[in-house]
């Protein structure tokens, strides 16, 4: 009995005020929005909710170059990965570097070479220049063709926004130095470019990351970084023209172990 008495007080004291009789407050006014269906024609809109980022426990936001904050050491280009395996210091240059770095894109995160048939299209066109080009020079014709791909696709008009100019891009000051008088003329661009790589593997004792860096960069660019200049553009360059010259010893008779050996291509003009 005590327990049903208990019971009915805790009853009365929880029920709300209105309950004793008085009369229930009204609900609040409600009114009905009228949706109009979407006019014939148009699309339906969805609203997006943009939430901001969320920082992960162990990660710390960036201070947004506070006056203590440094930058942190990133890979130069898209191919950093190259150069974490093959040194860009001028101390270790040596020509049998080709190997190495050859065996560093095979086994990388992949380097964007010109398409088989770009190559075979320019050495149908070019071949015949490109041979007489080498001859008397330490340059294989198989590493002409890969600049020349990598530099103009074969674009014999191509000019850059820097200057460049025809086939193998050349400064007009180096084609003056290397006494190419018409550098949109595709025989002499190649003679000039074939020219100033040859001038470059006798700088650079035939080492071929320190060539093609100083033909993107200029030969004083490697004195002054006393090695590869950390430029994206020329970290981006060297690979690859490297990759398009894997490309270009398939198209060689005789594919070229070096960057300074022979090659005839299988197709010419």
């Amino acid at each position: 009995m005590f327990l049903r008495i208990a019971s009915l007080a805790v009853f009365s004291v929880c029920m709300p005020v209105w309950a004793l009789g008085e009369t229930p407050p009204p609900f609040p006014d409600f009114e009905a929005k009228r949706v109009r269906p979407p006019q014939p024609g148009t699309r339906e809109r969805i609203t997006i909710q943009i939430e901001e980022p969320q920082i992960l426990p162990g990660t710390t936001a960036d201070p947004g170059g506070t006056e203590n904050s440094e930058p942190s050491e990133q890979p130069m280009g898209r191919y950093g990965w190259f150069w974490e395996q093959v040194s860009p210091d001028l101390s270790a240059s040596g020509p049998g570097r080709l190997e190495q770095a050859l065996m560093v894109l095979a086994g990388g995160e992949g380097v964007t070479a010109p398409r088989l048939q770009l190559m075979q299209d320019i050495s149908q066109a070019q071949g015949v220049s490109i041979l007489t080009a080498s001859i008397g020079t330490e340059v294989s014709p198989a590493l002409i063709l890969a600049v020349i791909a990598v530099e103009s696709a074969g674009q014999v008009d191509a000019v850059s926004s820097a200057g460049a100019q025809g086939l193998m891009q050349l400064m007009p000051e180096t084609a003056v130095r290397f006494d190419v008088e018409d550098a949109l003329a595709a025989q002499q661009n190649i003679q000039g470019g074939a020219k100033y790589l040859d001038w470059l593997m006798e700088k650079f004792s035939g080492d071929p990351v320190l060539v093609l860096a100083g033909y993107n960069a200029g030969e004083g660019s490697i004195r002054d970084h006393q090695g590869v200049p950390p430029f994206p553009e020329t970290r981006d360059y060297v690979p690859k023209v490297l990759a398009a010259f894997q490309v270009a010893k398939g198209l060689c008779l005789t594919p070229p172990q070096l960057i300074s050996d022979g090659c005839v291509f299988r197709t010419m003009k």
